[in-house]
């Protein structure tokens, strides 16, 4: 059964994976990236439209846009996050931790404010935002991103208690996948010892439209 779904950060990496991964499928979606050549490759505006999931009031605009076109989601994935690069806390810059802080949970809580009302009106609909297993525990060197993703992790389990019965929203850890953003952190040598993007995408994408109200509230993680 076709479905429609929205990607957040799809210009590459995982999104760009799945977003290729659904048209296959002959899904309906659409999905935003700061990169405006990338949009304009994958689609028309306004299913495929540069925002910057930081700007609040450009992502309402954007789900208002696709509502006017008829797309109202089935499902939503959360993906545009962003990893700083792998040192102690006290040399991170405070522009570089607003910057993760800001992409990873306001970025998330922005898409959840554009999409979810249409989606509560809709009764149906899962929220999907990507988490980590470093929302889940620690390591040293990620401190902001570790910060960032637990606060994801308590985002979702506070609001999952809040939507209405037919709407879900689930944490989902997607495990280490080979992105731009994990060599930049940890060096391309140690980065592609993990899933390529589009390897995990064919095998993910099952997974990620099963999730429902069954799954409200849970952290969960693709196993491969």
């Amino acid at each position: 059964m076709s479905r429609s779904v929205i990607v957040t950060g799809c210009s590459r990496g995982i999104g760009a994976a799945l977003v290729q991964r659904l048209l296959e499928k002959e899904h309906r979606v659409a999905g935003c990236s700061r990169s405006t050549a990338a949009m304009q490759e994958l689609g028309a505006d306004p299913t495929f439209r540069s925002v910057d999931v930081r700007d609040g009031d450009a992502m309402v605009g954007w789900a208002k846009d696709l509502q006017q076109i008829g797309l109202i989601p089935d499902l939503v994935i959360a993906n545009a996050g962003l990893l700083h690069l792998r040192q102690p806390f006290w040399e991170l810059s405070a522009e570089e931790f607003d910057q993760v802080i800001d992409v990873n949970i306001k970025g998330v809580a922005n898409t959840a404010r554009a999409f979810l009302p249409s989606m509560i009106q809709n009764k149906s609909g899962t929220f999907v935002a990507f988490s980590s297993g470093w929302g889940r525990s620690t390591s040293p060197g990620v401190s902001a991103y570790c910060a960032s993703k637990f606060a994801v992790e308590g985002l979702i389990g506070s609001l999952a208690q809040e939507l209405p019965e037919g709407v879900s929203a689930v944490a989902l850890s997607p495990g280490v996948v080979h992105t731009s953003m994990l060599a930049r952190a940890f060096g391309e040598e140690e980065a592609s010892h993990a899933v390529e993007p589009q390897q995990w995408a064919s095998q993910a994408l099952e997974f990620l439209l099963t999730l429902g109200p069954a799954e409200n509230g849970q952290s969960v993680s693709f196993q491969r």
